[in-house]
């Protein structure tokens, strides 16, 4: 600043003298400004010094405090921009990664507790007790093919290798001891089961065979016929249940196929009742002997029930001679039951015989 004043002093002696003295050359003129400017070098060298020294040696001159406006910011260079950037960025890591931690143990601490839930929810439900289905049916999802996965006692139905109907072939033709029958008419009741038409009597109707008597429990109908013969069914068969002192079951099967009426099937049908599940008690009497055909030719196996449970260890009777029944009193069945046959099932190689 100093060194700006002393120029401008000088160039003002400088302009003054040529103004008051116009005889003065050009060159007398610039040897004046060099002495001017030689002036102004010595004054500031001289003022640089003085201000040294006052500095140096404690002069009373005042210390400019420097204004917070007289120096701009400091700009950052590229890498301090850089390195300020990382570190921005390792701070948000760090934080994110704190949150994911902290997710993650709650996820653990919830799967913990809902598998000790499930643990204790198992736990009730394996010391409760189980119920399973005892529903049934000839087609669908509780048809024949999954009769043994619906409940536990059922399993015979689908693992069992004594099972009926089949389908009677090659069986050995014997002399077979005749089956005895000490039918005689009897009370009943009709009951639409919902599975066929079952027919259930009163005591007192025996049948005997291979030494060992057993009585009549119950009749029913299926359509068309479970058993077949050599490959041929029946439009019906008749099942006539009956069960021995040790509560073993044997069971008589008629094969029916059309022709003149039969009394016993009319009988049955006349005493129908008029919804599913009710049972007709009629006050007439039924003789099952009149279902018996003629020729008491027979052939015998040992088989299972055809419905579940599927009981194994049954003594089947199937007679050689079919039944006869009219076409009205089969085309009412099949209003009914259209189809409740089971399938036929492998015989396992189990042995036939046949009368002679």
């Amino acid at each position: 600043m100093r060194n700006l004043i002393a120029l401008v002093a000088g160039c003002l002696v400088i302009a003054t003298a040529s103004a008051a003295d116009p005889g003065v050359t050009p060159s007398a003129k610039n040897a004046a400004v060099m002495k001017a400017l030689e002036a102004s070098r010595a004054a500031s060298a001289s003022g640089s010094a003085s201000a040294s020294a006052g500095g140096a040696g404690g002069g009373t001159l005042p210390a400019i405090a420097p204004s917070s406006t007289s120096k701009p910011p400091a700009r950052m260079s590229e890498r301090e921009r850089e390195e300020q950037a990382e570190a921005d960025l390792s701070a948000k890591i760090q934080a994110r990664l704190a949150i994911m931690k902290a997710n993650q143990a709650a996820r653990v601490a919830a799967a913990a507790k809902a598998k000790k839930a499930a643990a204790a929810a198992a736990a009730t439900a394996a010391a409760a007790p189980k119920v399973y289905s005892n529903h049934w049916s000839y087609d669908g999802e509780t048809g024949p093919a999954n009769w043994g996965r619906i409940n536990p006692e059922w399993a015979k139905c689908g693992s069992g290798n004594r099972q009926s109907p089949i389908d009677i072939r090659d069986g050995m033709k014997v002399e077979l001891e005749q089956i005895t029958f000490d039918y005689k008419p009897s009370s009943f009741n009709v009951q639409d089961n919902g599975h066929t038409v079952q027919v259930t009597l009163s005591g007192g109707n025996f049948l005997t065979v291979g030494n060992r008597m057993y009585e009549l429990m119950q009749f029913h109908f299926h359509r068309p016929s479970e058993e077949r013969i050599n490959g041929k069914g029946y439009e019906m068969v008749v099942h006539l249940v009956h069960k021995d002192a040790e509560g073993k079951l044997a069971v008589l099967a008629l094969l029916l196929e059309r022709g003149r009426s039969q009394p016993v099937i009319q009988t049955v049908w006349n005493n129908l009742p008029l919804e599913k599940y009710d049972v007709s008690a009629p006050s007439v009497v039924l003789d099952p002997m009149d279902l018996i055909p003629a020729r008491r030719d027979y052939y015998t196996y040992m088989g299972s029930l055809t419905t579940p449970p599927c009981t194994e260890g049954v003594l089947w009777l199937v007679m050689k001679e079919p039944v006869q029944a009219s076409p009205a009193q089969m085309a009412l069945f099949s209003r009914l039951y259209p189809l409740n046959a089971r399938p036929i099932q492998p015989a396992s190689g189990r042995i036939i015989k046949e009368s002679n």
